[in-house]
Order: structure tokens, then sequence, then C-alpha cells
């Protein structure tokens, strides 16, 4: 096939002198021809049409090209389009005609056939140093899109019932629920309250004190009760009102003060949350992931707070074609240079979501297993035998809890029968900064990707370019959001879509972050320089929702004041004292407490410093 100029050039094009002679002698060419979603052969093939995805649109906002026919006519649709004659090399008249993307139909005729129609098109040509005729550029098209892109077969989207509250969602891992402080979290933008009582009962309410919409997240626990720190009122753990100090002596609490409580419950670890009525709770829909509950099971498991959709999240997390590239070197498996095409299998789709198998085109097998469950379960299953024959189990389960527009809260947890006893001797803080690199290092595009497709407001069919060797799960999951969204508080399918009705309101200071062990880095309700709230940033992502890397952060910093003191104090004494004996050995004491203070401050910088790519070397 003929290489593809990319010029931005005015073309000149020359009359075809024969079947299988050189169609242009150069051409304007926007984007590789690979890229082509929809081609369409011009009259005696003189250029190409493609259909573009307004994802392309914003490079160019308009092009110019010519066409050359004996007949010349002038074009309808509202705009001059120009067809000019050419005889031999150069055109004997030539006009230009500009299309731009703002025409929504319009037609380019020679003579009394239509060359080409489009619909805010995007013009291609096939460059001119090798013999082509029209049937093997039509050829070439047919089989780039049969082979190449994902086809969007189905025209007809077929809805199924659905209703987001009437799902169980992943609220947080139940080993890192402070018990001394509220939890502020959220499902969708309805904001929730968690916390334990006096009794040692887990309880979660809305998070809206009913006197006056303080958050109670912000409060605190008296007596085993939940207060507002606004008025201080307090509440038992169904939500009943059990105090409020302004009201008069021998006045009654009036029903109306109580919080809403939600029905929570735990599972494997996780604490999961029934965001509709007490009633309708079905405990035999939460998940359950048989890997875990297999004897020798073990398991890394984090969370991170991350600043766009989980839709997006979702994508990201079953898109294994990135790795080589955003990830390269961060750990052992992931190199640029093994960047390929993926196999993909679908085995499965359901209402609730669907499954299949993928590997990469280099290897023969498709070990790997990926599956998606309503609502917002991700899981990557493998399992192999090793050398003595023995089955091992591994899994990446990702449960992606929408936590408001722009935002959502995932747990993170890989296992496997064969990690051994060798995990135990690498601290975990250390583990969870690689884990915190990774989400880092895809948070910029990923963050910026969901500004787009909010300002962009159309289904990911008129905005991805989807690759079969690529993105498989990814168009699966925005079809399989075409079917449930209108369920939905707001989604973005491959068809549909369903845009939030009001932008999220954004808080300036910090709410219920974490418990009173770390309620002063930051301060509660603090705003200041130093303390005010960054998403984007290691310490409110990640650290405020580990117990360990908390008291990892905390130790760090206590440590690197003490060597501070010590190297102070011992290079006092080294000056003081005159003995020549105790210089000797508090000199290199003070400079041992000065390198422990050293080694201390870059435990604390890898606990709250994000990862910057270097993108120039």
């Amino acid at each position: 096939m003929a290489s593809l100029a990319t010029t931005t050039v005015h073309p000149r094009l020359c009359k075809p002198r024969s079947a299988g002679s050189s169609l242009f002698h150069s051409a304007t060419i926007t984007r590789p021809l690979s890229s082509i979603g929809t081609i369409v052969a011009a009259h005696e093939a003189w250029f190409v049409i493609a259909r573009a995805s307004d994802a392309a649109r914003p490079q160019l906002r308009s092009y110019q090209f010519s066409l050359s026919s004996r007949n010349s006519k002038e074009a309808s649709g509202g705009r001059e389009q120009l067809v000019h004659r050419s005889c031999g090399s150069e055109p004997v008249c030539a006009k230009t005609c500009k299309l731009d993307f703002g025409i929504q139909s319009a037609k380019a005729s020679v003579g009394n056939k239509t060359a080409c129609n489009w619909a805010g098109v995007r013009l291609q040509a096939v460059a001119d140093t090798a013999t082509q005729t029209l049937d093997e550029i039509k050829e070439f098209g047919k089989a780039f899109k049969d082979n190449v892109l994902i086809q969007d077969q189905d025209q007809i989207v077929n809805k199924v019932e659905y209703n987001w509250e009437q799902e169980w969602y992943p609220l947080y891992l139940a080993n890192e629920v402070p018990r001394d402080a509220p939890l502020g979290l959220s499902v969708f933008d309805r904001p929730l309250v968690l916390y334990y009582d006096g009794g040692g009962t887990l309880n979660c309410f809305e998070d809206r004190c009913p006197h006056r919409a303080a958050k109670l997240s912000e409060g605190q626990l008296m007596e085993g009760r939940l207060e507002c720190l606004y008025h201080g009122w307090q509440f038992n753990g169904d939500g009943s009102c059990a105090k409020i100090p302004q009201l008069p002596a021998g006045g009654k609490i009036p029903r109306a003060a109580c919080a809403r409580p939600y029905v929570i419950q735990e599972s494997q670890g996780v604490i999961w949350i029934w965001m509709a009525d007490k009633k309708s709770a079905d405990k035999s829909k939460i998940p359950w992931f048989e890997h875990y509950a297999r004897p020798g099971f073990q398991d890394l498991s984090s969370m991170q707070d991350l600043p766009y959709d989980h839709s997006i999240l979702l994508e990201n997390l079953m898109d294994p074609a990135h790795i080589p590239i955003s990830h390269d070197r961060t750990d052992l498996s992931a190199k640029r240079e093994n960047a390929q095409a993926l196999k993909f299998e679908v085995t499965e789709r359901t209402s609730r979501g669907f499954a299949g198998n993928w590997g990469e085109s280099s290897s023969d097998s498709l070990l790997s297993c990926t599956r998606f469950e309503a609502p917002c379960v991700l899981r990557n299953d493998k399992v192999v035998t090793d050398k003595d024959g023995k089955t091992v189990y591994s899994s990446a389960l990702f449960l992606c809890c929408p936590a408001g527009q722009g935002k959502s809260m995932l747990t993170v947890r890989f296992g496997s029968t064969n990690f051994g006893s060798s995990l135990k001797w690498f601290p975990t803080w250390l583990i969870h900064r690689t884990s915190n690199t990774v989400f880092e290092q895809d948070m910029g595009f990923l963050s910026s990707q969901n500004a787009t497709m909010i300002r962009k407001g159309v289904p990911t069919k008129d905005l991805y370019l989807n690759l079969k060797s690529s993105d498989t799960w990814v168009t699966e999951y925005r079809k399989w959001l075409d079917k449930v969204g209108h369920g939905m508080p707001y989604y973005i399918g491959h068809r549909t879509l369903s845009l939030a009705p009001a932008a999220a309101v954004l808080e300036a200071a910090p709410a219920g972050l974490v418990a009173a062990t770390a309620s002063s880095y930051p301060s509660k309700g603090v705003i200041s320089t130093l303390f005010a709230r960054d998403p984007t940033n290691r310490y409110f992502r990640h650290v405020i929702h580990c117990i360990t890397c908390r008291k990892a952060l905390k130790n760090f910093k206590k440590v690197q004041k003490l060597s501070q003191v010590f190297a102070g104090l011992s290079a006092i004494l080294a000056i003081v004292l005159a003995n020549n004996v105790w210089r000797l050995a508090l000199v290199p004491c003070s400079l041992l407490m000065l390198i422990t203070a050293y080694i201390c401050s870059l435990g604390v910088t890898e606990l709250t410093t994000n990862f910057v790519r270097a993108h120039r070397k």
C-alpha cells in the first residue's frame, strides 16, 4: 500500500492518465490512514474522504483542497466548493474552497456525478509513489475497518432494568476504618459518614446533620455517640437524636431530628453499602471472590482516592495495552519494548457485565481472564501450573466506587497462593509507594480525559477510535453502560449518554478525612497554604486512608526531629568539651544523626510527594 504524506501544503492534483497510474503528485494528509473509520473513494479515485470522530477535530479548524475534472461544476451545501480543471501537470484554472467543521452536510460534484458526501468530514489522500487503483483503495479501506477497528454493528441499544441505588458498593477496607473519629465518604454525589459507636458497631449515615446541614464527618465521638461539632447534636447508632444542648428544659427532641442510616455489611475484608432502603437490601448480591477464600491465598490491599470519574478508572484498569508504555520500568514486568497487539475473546455478556480471556499476540494462549460485574467490580484472574505441578491462583481485584463527579474511591487488592513468606521482609509503606507511583503516572492524562469527555458531551463512539487489538474491554464496558445508564445519576456510554444536571460543588476545606491520630496533619476544617486539601497529592489520595502509611509517616517525622536534636547537641558538646577523646566520639555521632535525619526526610518525601514524569530526557 502506498505510504502516506503528512504535509499540509495545498495539493496539486494531476489528471489520471490510465488505470494503474499514480493517483497524486502530492496530497494534504491530516492524520494517518490507519486511523480512518469510514472510507469513501471519490469520483475516479482522485481523492479519499474519511469520516472522523470529534476526538481529532480540535487539531485543525479547517482544510483546503482542490478537485480535478474536465467538467467543472459548483457544489451545493451553502458553501462554495471548487472543482478545477487539470491539463498535464499544471492546473489550467484553480480556485480554493474551504471546508469548515461547522458544515453539517455538503456535496462536491464533478460533472453530473457526485464525487463525495460528508457530514463534518476530514480529508485524506493517498501518496503518490505507488501504483494504486480505485479497487485497491476500496479494498484496503474495507480490510482496515474489518480487521483493525472495532465495528459499531449494534444500531439499537437494548436497555435493561437497572437502579443504581439497589446495588452494593465497596465503601472501604474494614481494617482501615478509624476507631476514634468519623470518616466522610460518598457514593456518586451522595455524602456518607462511617463510624464506630461505643458498642463497637460500625454505622453509616447520610453525612448531613438534620439541624443545619453541617457535615457529621466533621464531628467527633462523644460517649459512643456521633456529635455534630456545629451545635453539639448527638446521634445514636440507629440515627435517632440523643441530645440537643439548646433544647429547653423538659422539651422533647423532634422526631425529624434524626440522621438517615444506611445498611452496611462486611464481606471478605471490605465494607459494602446498600444505597436503597433497608427493607430492600439483598445480601446475596454482595460480590464474592472465590480466590480470597482459598487456603494459602494472601493479598496486598490499599486504597486510592482518585480525581477522575469511576468509569474512566475502570477503563484504565481494564486496559492492559497501556501498561508497557505508561508504566515503563516501574516494575520488572513493564517495558515499553514489549508493547504489542493483544488478543481478546469475549466469553460472556449479561445485563450484569461481561467476561473474557486475553493474552499477548506473541503467545499462543489466553491465560488471563477479565470479568466486570455491576456496579463497579473488575477482576483479572490467572490460573497456571508451576514446574512442580501445583496450581497457582492469582488475582488482581479492583473495586471502583463512584465517589461523585470527577471522583472515585478505589480499593485495589493483589493476591496469590504463591506469595510465600518473602513479602513480610518488605515494609508495607514501601510496597504502597510503588502502587502510588503507578496511579500518579496515569493521573494526568486520565484527569484531562475526564475533562474532555465532559466538555465534548458526546458518546464514546464519537470520541474514541477503539482498536480490536487493545480496546475490546473498553468498548464492552461502554456498551454495557448504554444498557443500564438510564438507571444511573449520570453516565457516558458508547452510543448514549446522560450528563449530570449540575456541576459538582468543590469544597475548599478538608472534611472527615481520618481519625484523630492524623487530624492535626492536616488540621480538620482549617484552610492554609500548607494544609489546604489537594486531591491529587499522595498524602490526601492514599496516606490518610492507610493506617500503615500514616504510622510510617508519623514515625519518620518523630525520628527526624529527634535525630536533628541529638545532632545539634552532639555538635555543641564537641565544641564545648576540651577532651579530644570526647570530641572524636561526638563528631561522628553528630554526623550519624544528620544522616539519619536526612534518611527520615526522604521517607517523609516518599509518603507525601507525587511522582513527576520527566518528559525531556
